[in-house]
């Protein structure tokens, strides 16, 4: 049994368009975001590790050499012949346009590069980086833009300090899609105040709009961030793993199969991670999710019970 027996996955779609395996590769091109330098707030998100956010951040990064020891580490591991230039670190289009393109020019211009997937806010792409952005893609690279939208659920976002609402989300779809430019939405699962309602409205509001990829991540509980005094004070209580597993799968069956999944679940590392505790590893999960869509179906099962407008927080 393979996870990607049951679901359209980014890296088989990515093999057939290259004939080979392509890896993505996290960069920190040292940008920040409007949450955090005052445009819209100061200290981030309720979610984020602000303790890890360092005054040398937007220091000039080495995009090149961070390339190259990317590529090393990546080749033994996996065996993949090219990459993806993945910026993944803060708000990745939160600079002049003058300084994006030099930053991104510095990673595809590195042996193998064949594209960029760019991580960034739906309140940061202007009209002119989406220009720039379809510079790239005319040239024949690969681009992606990671929409972190996390839910379209306007209090939620309020209640997490996100700075931003549905109507930025829809506003950034509809001017990239114009552009032709592939979209990869993020969800959140497990936000304070949310319930599998909630999760479900978020993925039906992304596919109602249109995005070409999906990305699903449990909430972790980190240290530095204003969610760790909340949990510890007993006012956030993390989703259990076979919660997030089961909400997963329902998720990725009421997913058209044409729409890739980037990612089915997410981690982070002993030191920083407070709750849960699951969230440490990655296959204990990631097996759980394909055990379960094995035996109920996989991506697209449920797809003819989907009856849905936006607003409604049904589930059929």
């Amino acid at each position: 049994m393979h996870l990607n027996h049951y679901i359209h996955s980014f890296g088989d779609q990515l093999k057939a368009r290259y004939g080979c395996k392509v890896h993505k590769l996290a960069l920190h091109a040292g940008f920040t975001c409007p949450n955090r330098d005052g445009s819209k707030g100061i200290g981030g998100c309720t979610f984020c590790n602000n303790a890890s956010f360092s005054p040398n951040s937007r220091s000039q990064p080495n995009i090149v050499q961070q390339v190259t020891d990317g590529q090393k580490v990546v080749q033994l591991r996996t065996g993949a012949k090219k990459y993806l230039a993945y910026f993944q670190a803060y708000t990745n289009t939160y600079d002049e346009v003058d300084v994006l393109r030099h930053r991104y020019d510095s990673a595809l211009q590195q042996h193998d590069v064949v594209g960029l997937s760019v991580g960034t806010r739906p309140d940061c792409v202007p009209d002119e980086v989406i220009e720039l952005l379809s510079e790239y893609k005319a040239q024949g690279h690969e681009v992606w833009v990671e929409l972190g939208l996390q839910s379209s659920n306007d209090a939620t976002l309020e209640r997490v300090n996100r700075g931003h609402g549905w109507r930025e989300y829809e506003d950034a779809v509809r001017r990239l899609q114009q552009a032709d430019i592939s979209i990869c939405t993020h969800l959140i699962v497990g936000l304070p105040g949310e319930n599998e309602l909630h999760v479900f409205a978020s993925l039906r509001d992304a596919l109602s709009l249109g995005t070409n990829g999906l990305k699903l991540h449990p909430l972790h509980v980190v240290k530095g961030s204003l969610l760790a005094n909340q949990w510890r004070g007993g006012e956030y209580i993390p989703w259990s793993e076979e919660r997030y597993v089961d909400i997963a799968c329902e998720l990725i069956r009421h997913t058209p199969p044409a729409i890739c999944y980037h990612r089915v679940t997410a981690t982070a590392a002993r030191h920083i991670l407070l709750a849960p505790v699951w969230c440490e590893k990655k296959w204990p999960v990631m097996n759980a999710i394909t055990d379960n869509l094995a035996r109920h179906g996989g991506q697209g099962a449920a797809i003819g019970m989907m009856e849905y407008s936006r607003g409604e927080r049904r589930w059929n």
